[in-house]
């Protein structure tokens, strides 16, 4: 008999980044994330922590100072925090998006300048592709760059952008102004939070995140050429460098979150006892919480898998699992934290319990960072190869 690697069996290392993430989630736990968000708190002091303990940058480039790993380990960062009630979004974008944009595309001197802060967490960049005629659609996108002289003109608006006020930067995809109509070719630039023309106003939302969404105005902002990330006319190839890794990580975070109600709802079934028996004993509470369990270990292969196509090079066949896990981790999540509350009972409701906050956070995962209609959609033409249908 042959060894074999078991590709169901997580490497040590692996499981060891697992228990040392678990650990950090512990340690500020659900708790935490609500303070943080009642108060208008961020969460600076876990997010440091992280950076410090190589959680953040585990998936860039060694020589820049990362962790030299991949999308799969940075994944599980995200499960395993959200899996504590301590989900941070910024990892979505930072590291996973921007930092993978910049390390596979971007010039010597922007890996330099970038990637050893977006490791340690001590720099942050938010990405902004969503626009408000221009949401699903990405081949609608107005904002534009026209040149002057060596310099690039920016102009336009951005929606639903997050965290923009932890960020230095924000990398943005545009287009050229040759380029106004017809099939997308995104240029990408990034653009300071503090440059001359560069407006940001929060959105009021309801919901309890610390990570704030922003609408975000250019009127003319001048970038010299050093901001552009790759190449001008590079198609759809350097965004599906940051997309990909935006819908693996999406799904870790839904996993994760789908994890955490799950367990508050086991926890409470197995121990609120009604009728001298525990009411887990009852099919009409342990059926729900079973099939929730099932789900999840689905879109936990699907995530697994897509990271792993991902991390070989992959991007086009890491395309179509990224977009399923995304899909089902969503669902699970909706219905496990609504399974949670419903086990709960009016305890699911009280601020002692903290279940109620989730549901307006999960049900958000179901519209972003892509909704379950476009997904569908791709599925539908990409995998079933049946005729477009927009």
């Amino acid at each position: 008999m042959t060894d074999t690697v078991n590709p169901f069996v997580e490497s040590t290392e692996r499981q060891e980044l697992r228990k040392a993430v678990q650990a950090l989630g512990a340690k500020y736990g659900a708790p935490y994330f609500r303070d943080c968000a009642k108060n208008g708190k961020k969460t600076d002091e876990l997010w440091k922590e992280a950076g410090e303990l190589g959680f953040i940058g585990v998936n860039l480039p060694e020589e820049y100072g990362g962790g030299g790993a991949g999308m799969y380990e940075l994944a599980i960062v995200m499960e395993e925090l959200a899996a504590s009630g301590t989900g941070l979004l910024m990892l979505v974008v930072s590291p996973a998006i921007c930092g993978n944009i910049i390390a596979r595309f971007g010039t010597e001197e922007q890996k330099r300048d970038w990637l050893p802060g977006l490791a340690d967490g001590t720099r942050t960049m938010a990405f902004g592709i969503t626009e408000p005629d221009a949401g699903s659609n990405s081949h609608m996108i107005t904002t534009t760059a026209r040149r002057d002289g060596d310099d690039w003109i920016l102009s336009g608006q951005k929606v639903f952008i997050s965290g923009v006020d932890q960020a230095e930067a924000v990398l943005i995809v545009s287009r050229t102004e040759d380029a106004k109509t017809g099939r997308l070719k995104p240029v990408l630039f990034i653009v300071p939070t503090d440059a001359e023309g560069f407006t940001a106003q929060q959105i009021d939302m309801e919901l309890m995140n610390p990570e704030k969404q922003f609408t975000l105005f250019f009127d003319d902002v001048r970038l010299p050429s050093h901001a552009l990330v790759g190449q001008e006319d590079a198609a759809l190839s350097q965004l599906f460098a940051g997309l990909n890794p935006e819908r693996i990580m999406a799904t870790a975070s839904a996993v994760g979150t789908a994890r955490y109600a799950l367990g508050r709802a086991v926890e409470y079934a197995s121990d609120r006892t009604v009728w001298k028996a525990p009411i887990g004993t009852h099919q009409g509470i342990a059926h729900p919480l079973a099939q929730i369990k099932i789900e999840l270990e689905a879109a936990k292969l699907l995530l697994q898998k897509a990271a792993t196509l991902y991390d070989a090079g992959d991007d086009w066949g890491a395309a179509e699992p990224a977009n399923m896990g995304k899909y089902l981790a969503a669902e699970t999540a909706v219905k496990a934290v609504d399974q949670a509350v419903h086990t709960l009972g009016g305890n699911g409701l009280t601020s002692e319990y903290g279940i109620a906050p989730m549901l307006g956070l999960v049900r958000i995962m179901r519209i972003a960072p892509v909704s379950r209609e476009m997904i569908l959609n791709f599925v539908a033409q990409t995998s079933l190869g049946l005729p477009k249908s927009y």
